[in-house]
């Protein structure tokens, strides 16, 4: 047996990409495992870990060749299986050992992560996550509840009225699925069909099937539950980088830039006390209003939906999520479907509102298209319009640039990227009820 020290190649990393043990964890730590590694070479008939061993030296993850497990000796039933490529088994996150052997049935090449270093396979707990992280990267955190199963939280300062906001579920639900997929595959298109309204009050269980994978493309489904029940289902469609044509036609409209835009917040609070608009509108923002969104965000229009009127069916406003976020792109694209769903949806009732009407849009199914690197902590444009509303539904288009003036790669042709398209259904109902019943969509 011969050993040696890994190298921090992205060959390795990519082959850590591969194991099911693994696609739990971001791909910064997979980086950092792969730099710790050792490689272990074995000649056929070699022992690769003795039961007899008092305790195995970490986690081998079967790189080449075959090896053979064997069970106890005497054991009923004794199980006798392979072990192939992108296997795993020693020292696993719970620390369990298993008294068996190991042999190498050819020759055979393993990655070794030392006992020392097996704190790098574990996942925080949502209790112990770090508090300096943003409230978008708390409200994104998926708990790994087995390889396919993971669980979600509606934190306290999350947005919510009186349900799960839509939002959450997608972002959610995305981050879940990507913890299934090798991180060089990140996502390009999702469709997301609202089913029931979730409970904030207790977690949200999100299950991943595997409906795909190739050498470019992974494809996901994602079923969200809470008391037995599938409230939401999410397909997401993966893509590994590759070179190919780019073009665009549509370009971004002219707008003034987000410095120079007071955020949504600071114009909600001066609403509260405007006494030149009506008070039952002050009442209501006072009433509604709670705390400041995990997303800034700057209006193009200041007098947007400044009394309850009828308004445009078009909305343009400047975006980001508050803090710094890592450079993890399928992060970027996580925050990015978390705030799609923040105001879409009111576009389609805007142009019907009146005075004294209560109307509260619900999203029915939501579809959004990746198109180009972005970063969600940065400013993006989001362009929206209605296209139409009929039979108590809403249809409406969007479109995501990135910030004008930004670098050249961030250009196509001299034109500001278009890096999103969205689209989504919502349904769109007058309330008859002061308590609106919230268990189903429809």
């Amino acid at each position: 047996m011969k050993t040696e020290s890994s190298s921090s190649s992205s060959s390795v990393v990519e082959f850590l990409e591969k194991v099911p043990l693994l696609h739990r964890l971001t791909s910064s730590s997979l980086k950092k495992i792969a730099q710790v590694l050792v490689f272990k070479r074995y000649e056929r008939g070699d022992y690769v870990v003795g039961r007899d061993e008092e305790e195995m030296e970490g986690v081998y993850f079967v790189l080449e060749g075959q090896a053979q497990v064997l069970g106890p000796v005497g054991e009923e039933n004794c199980s006798e299986f392979f072990l192939k490529p992108f296997d795993y088994f020693g020292r696993g996150i719970f620390g369990n050992v298993y008294a068996v052997d190991v042999v190498a049935v050819s020759q055979l090449t393993c990655l070794l992560l030392t006992c020392d270093h097996c704190h790098l396979l574990e996942t925080k707990p949502i209790c112990d996550l770090d508090n300096q992280r943003s409230l978008l990267e708390r409200i994104l955190y998926m708990d790994p509840l087995d390889l396919n199963v993971f669980r979600g939280f509606t934190l306290p300062n999350a947005p919510a009225l009186g349900k799960v906001f839509g939002g959450q579920f997608v972002a959610q639900g995305l981050a879940a699925a990507s913890k299934t997929v090798e991180f060089m595959k990140l996502v390009h298109s999702l469709h997301a069909y609202f089913l029931l309204s979730g409970d904030t009050n207790i977690p949200i269980i999100y299950e991943v099937s595997r409906l795909r994978d190739g050498n470019n493309f992974a494809t996901r489904r994602v079923d969200a539950r809470q008391k037995g029940k599938i409230i939401f289902t999410l397909f997401a469609s993966f893509q590994r980088e590759q070179q190919g044509f780019d073009h665009q036609e549509s370009n971004m409209p002219h707008m003034l830039p987000p410095e120079t835009l007071v955020s949504r917040d600071e114009m909600l609070q001066r609403r509260m006390t405007d006494h030149l608009i009506p008070r039952y509108y002050r009442n209501k923002v006072a009433t509604q209003y709670t705390a400041p969104l995990p997303i800034d965000i700057r209006f193009c229009e200041p007098n947007y939906s400044t009394e309850e009127r009828k308004s445009p069916s078009r909305l343009k406003y400047w975006f980001k999520a508050r803090g710094e976020l890592s450079d993890d792109q399928a992060l970027h694209r996580c925050v990015v479907a978390f705030a799609s769903d923040l105001m879409y949806a009111f576009i389609s009732s805007d142009p019907h509102l009146k005075k004294g009407m209560s109307a509260v849009p619900v999203s029915l199914d939501h579809s959004m298209w990746f198109h180009r690197p972005l970063r969600a902590d940065d400013w993006l444009l989001f362009v929206m319009v209605n296209l139409t509303a009929s039979q108590s539904r809403g249809l409406a288009t969007g479109e995501m640039f990135n910030r004008k003036g930004e670098r050249k790669e961030c250009m196509v042709n001299g034109t500001v990227q278009l890096v999103v398209s969205l689209k989504q259904e919502a349904l769109l109902k007058e309330n008859v009820t002061s308590n609106p019943i919230l268990d189903s969509k429809l």
